[in-house]
């Protein structure tokens, strides 16, 4: 099933998902928006919808492995894998790097990574070069969201639902913060 920009961004819509504040993302810059792709994965049927849409463009690369970052990116990159029927499996941060743990391993795969939301896909580079050490063939790059309008290159084909450019500042230069505005994270980067 294929899906306009306005069915995706109805979806998040109707879960919540589109949250407006002042936040602090992964990367470390600030918005006044987050996407918040965990309120979509409150409904099954959302979850199914949207990951099928985008296995669909995934399909024609044959990949037989897919790798999503902990924590936003386990349950999309488990329903895509499912979907195109390949195995799954996740990296997680330990000392503040991207390791697989839990007797992952990646072998000579042919792979794609799989994130919710990238805004300047510093996570899913971390995960690229893991795979890129393995010997694994890195077929494309996945996401619901690319929050950079097209910006971020990975060096391999990125696919997604909604590319939009949402407007990030440095934290030196974010006129939320300097209006005084409570800045809050709703990330998962520094779960412990």
């Amino acid at each position: 099933m294929k899906l306009t920009k306005e069915q995706v961004l109805d979806s998040f819509a109707r879960t919540g998902g589109i949250l407006k504040g002042h936040f602090l993302l992964t990367s470390g810059r600030h918005s006044d928006t987050y996407m918040q792709c965990a309120k979509l994965f409150i409904d099954p049927v959302e979850v199914v919808k949207l990951c099928g849409a985008l296995s669909e463009k995934l399909k024609p690369l044959g990949a037989d492995l897919i790798i999503s970052p902990a924590v936003g990116g386990i349950i999309m990159g488990f329903e895509v894998a499912r979907q195109l029927a390949v195995k799954n499996i996740f990296a997680e941060r330990e000392d503040g790097k991207m390791v697989l743990r839990r007797g992952f391993e990646l072998g000579s795969n042919r792979v794609v990574v799989v994130e919710d939301v990238v805004t300047t896909g510093g996570s899913v580079k971390e995960i690229l070069e893991l795979c890129k050490n393995a010997g694994c063939v890195c077929l494309a790059v996945a996401s619901i969201v690319d929050r950079s309008n097209g910006k971020v290159d990975f060096g391999v084909p990125f696919v997604n639902l909604l590319s939009l450019e949402v407007v990030s500042y440095e934290a030196d230069d974010c006129p939320l913060c300097k209006a005084g505005i409570p800045v809050t994270k709703p990330g998962s980067r520094n779960l412990k």
